[in-house]
């Protein structure tokens, strides 16, 4: 398939995982097929594989050679509780001070590790003052607080982000997947956020999460990209799966949503 990345206002993306290999051999093989690459750094203990110099000056020159830019996830078992801030911090410190000189256009957090508050009320907001405090702290240390995108998860309401997003002055990133997993209408959040976000996961719910978007209805998929259009989203969608299946099927249906809104 020949695509045709002018027909679209934001920039289309998807992981660094898509092939089963390293990061650089991903890049190398998107280079061309996509405009923006995730870069999944999920986990810097048992397996880490933040690129060291000369892997960064490679991705750099691909970057150039290719019109790519970068967005970076950090680790998923980053833990912003009072207790544990200090040790995630250097974690996401390790990730951040790896990716720099890639110029990223967002780095993807979480909130959530494990102990979110089953529903509003002192717990809950003092999990949101916790968090916020940490992302104030990591905003510090690493001077790149607007580069920051605040992911909402599939276990509580994206509502819950939103004190620690309007108090740390972060930007979004908006997982419409896990809104498809909660079986919750996009468009009414979509209409609150895309002003503030700077990156947009999409991807299917099938057996799971992070699968092809031809496990949902065509309908919805239109609706999505229609509202993007509408909105002159100018960020990345990242299409956050993970083989190449899924890669091709849902970069199609993208696609073939966006020609049909320009049709129409």
């Amino acid at each position: 398939m020949t695509t045709r990345f002018d027909m679209l206002p934001f920039r289309i993306g998807t992981t660094s995982y898509i092939i089963p290999d390293d990061i650089l051999p991903n890049v190398r093989w998107l280079a061309g097929k996509v405009q923006d690459i995730e870069l999944v750094l999920f986990d810097v203990d048992e397996y880490c594989n933040i690129p060291d110099e000369a892997q960064a000056a490679e991705l750099t020159g691909l970057a150039k050679a290719n019109s790519l830019s970068y967005t970076v996830h950090l680790p998923l078992n980053l833990n912003f509780s009072d207790n544990d801030r200090d040790i995630s911090i250097e974690k996401a410190m390790k990730v951040i001070n790896g990716t720099r000189m890639l110029h990223p256009l967002a780095y993807v957090c979480h909130l959530e590790c494990k102990d979110i508050p089953e529903k509003e009320g002192p717990d809950l907001y003092n999990w949101q003052a916790q968090r916020a405090r940490a992302v104030n702290a990591l905003s510090a240390e690493s001077g790149i607080r607007a580069a920051f995108a605040i992911e909402n998860l599939e276990s509580y309401p994206i509502e819950w982000n939103e004190p620690v997003i309007r108090s740390c002055g972060t930007h979004v990133c908006l997982d419409i997947g896990h809104l498809f997993l909660q079986k919750r209408d996009p468009v009414p959040v979509m209409r609150k956020w895309l002003p503030l976000t700077s990156v947009i996961h999409l991807h299917g719910v099938g057996t799971r999460d992070h699968q092809s978007l031809s496990h949902m209805p065509i309908k919805l998929i239109q609706t999505v990209i229609d509202e993007l259009y509408l909105a002159d989203y100018r960020g990345v969608v990242t299409l956050e799966i993970f083989n190449e299946a899924d890669f091709q099927s849902s970069l199609e249906i993208v696609m073939d949503c966006a020609a049909r809104h320009r049709t129409n």
